[in-house]
């Protein structure tokens, strides 16, 4: 695999959030974009899209205004998150899932004509780095509620903080696959 695919890949992710914070003054900077690549077991999402940075944006959002939208260590969504999931322009499921709330949010056909071009530019790149991972013989999979309702998979996020003392949260066996750098101060992210 290329080591600039995921270098271009985090770039249009990030990319793709500043377009999100364009509309939502309050959606703090995305520490991590990095992070979002590699395989993950979050509750937040079946596959790694625009759809899901909406996802990973009302959770922004939440704690930028000091909201508790999750519980269970994260992977049950409750009531809050959907309200800040519909001001993104996500639709919810009328019923919780019974082990991650409504976290199985869908983009509105609205939301996806606003962002037309944003989605676009990041499916293109998505493409890239999914031809590129199959390339070196590998496959990896986002993994999200879909894939692992009834599974034991672990999934429990734990704070890394960087130089400057920005943090994160994120699986451990994340940050065991590459180093995470902070956009602020170069540092790598290290678990707390």
């Amino acid at each position: 695999m290329s080591t600039t695919q995921p270098l271009v890949l985090a770039a249009e992710l990030a990319a793709a959030w500043s377009d999100i914070q364009a509309f939502h003054q309050d959606l703090p900077d995305l520490a991590s974009p990095e992070a979002l690549i590699g395989e993950s077991s979050s509750a937040c999402g079946t596959r790694l899209g625009f759809e899901r940075l909406l996802h990973e944006a009302a959770h922004g959002l939440a704690a930028a205004r000091d909201i508790r939208d999750t519980s269970r260590a994260g992977r049950y969504h409750n009531r809050r998150f959907l309200l800040l999931a519909s001001e993104l322009g996500l639709a919810h499921p009328v019923e919780p899932h019974a082990s991650s709330g409504f976290s199985q949010v869908t983009m509105l056909k609205e939301t996806r004509e606003r962002y037309a071009e944003t989605i676009e530019r990041l499916d293109r790149a998505l493409g890239a780095h999914q031809e590129a991972v199959a390339g070196d013989g590998t496959t990896r999979a986002f993994r999200g509620p879909a894939a692992r309702h009834g599974s034991s998979g672990g999934g429990v996020r734990v704070k890394a903080v960087c130089g400057c003392g920005r943090n994160v949260r994120v699986v451990p066996s994340v940050l065991a696959q590459a180093s995470i750098v902070c956009g602020a101060c170069q540092q790598p992210f290290k678990i707390a």
